[in-house]
């Protein structure tokens, strides 16, 4: 008896933070945002009652304040993801095939290397690119110049397309690492046996890739482009503090929006109805990726 009793409460509290995180950080703050979007909550007034679906219809229809701003958001955030996940998927695994092909006592100081800058806190990566790209001396806008490839500076921060390029190069410099990392450990998982069988066959190393490393990280691998777009999708400090969410709005993405909704105009009724609709479309987007991953993966089983 006190033996079960013993391990009962031994699992309780191994799942018992799991669970507290669970509900603190994602179940309460889904339903006060779904309880927000459903009423006319306004940070200055309060709560001013029910109404129901209005704050969504609002949102969702054309030539409203709101409409407005959030369609222009959402064309912003889509186009970050077209934009950034091919180039964070696929550099990282180019890093990641690199490492591998490595002496093996050089492997981790080199996952260390490209890893280091993921432990970077956004607002620091933004300084930094900040100069970088910055028009009067910046460190690309001097070499390009000094070097006769430019006759004047890049307005990087401040015309387009070249404010998408210093977002996009900071993403990707910021975050790579992070996919990296998981890309080798899916490497790192494969059947050495494979290998061997396929320098009997005189395989090289893209026929080594094609028909071994890329099908045995498959699930890893849809893994990765979920989640990179989930992370795209989410696009807020880069974009904040290296931008300004410039020129003109083109860089402001939905959670820009939503944070501008709320806190510049008031208005937690309508930004939580915001992060709602923003939270079903990625929730779609991520479904359909799975769903086309998984025929695919039948499809070719």
């Amino acid at each position: 008896m006190n033996k079960g009793i013993a391990s009962k409460t031994s699992a309780f509290m191994m799942v018992f933070p799991f669970v507290l995180c669970f509900l603190l950080f994602w179940a309460i703050p889904v339903v006060v945002g779904i309880y927000a979007s459903l009423h006319n909550w306004n940070l200055s007034s309060g709560n001013n009652g029910f109404v129901g679906l209005q704050n969504y219809i609002d949102i969702l229809t054309p030539g409203s304040l709101y409409n407005e701003y959030f369609i222009v958001a959402l064309k912003n955030t889509l186009l970050f993801v077209v934009i950034s996940v091919p180039p964070l998927v696929i550099i990282a695994l180019i890093l990641a095939l690199i490492i591998d092909q490595l002496p093996k006592r050089l492997k981790p100081l080199f996952r260390t290397i490209y890893f280091v800058s993921y432990s970077i806190s956004v607002t620091a990566v933004s300084a930094i690119f900040l100069w970088l790209f910055n028009e009067n001396g910046g460190f690309f806008n001097n070499l390009l110049v000094s070097s006769g490839i430019l006759k004047e500076p890049i307005s990087w921060l401040s015309q387009q397309p070249y404010a998408w390029v210093s977002v996009l190069i900071a993403t990707v410099w910021w975050t790579i690492g992070f996919n990296m990392m998981l890309f080798i450990n899916a490497i790192d998982e494969v059947d050495p046996s494979l290998y061997e069988a396929a320098d009997l066959d005189g395989a090289n190393f893209f026929a080594k890739f094609f028909y071994i490393i890329l099908p045995q990280i498959r699930n890893v691998a849809l893994f990765i482009v979920i989640m990179t777009v989930i992370a795209s999708f989410n696009l807020y400090g880069q974009s904040k503090l290296i931008t300004a969410g410039g020129p003109e709005q083109s860089t402001t993405s939905l959670t820009m929006n939503i944070q501008n909704t709320v806190m510049n105009m008031n208005q937690l009724g309508a930004g939580s109805a915001m992060a709602m609709l923003m939270g079903f479309i990625m929730l779609f987007i991520t479904a359909a990726q799975y769903f086309m991953g998984r025929t695919k993966e039948k499809g070719g089983a």
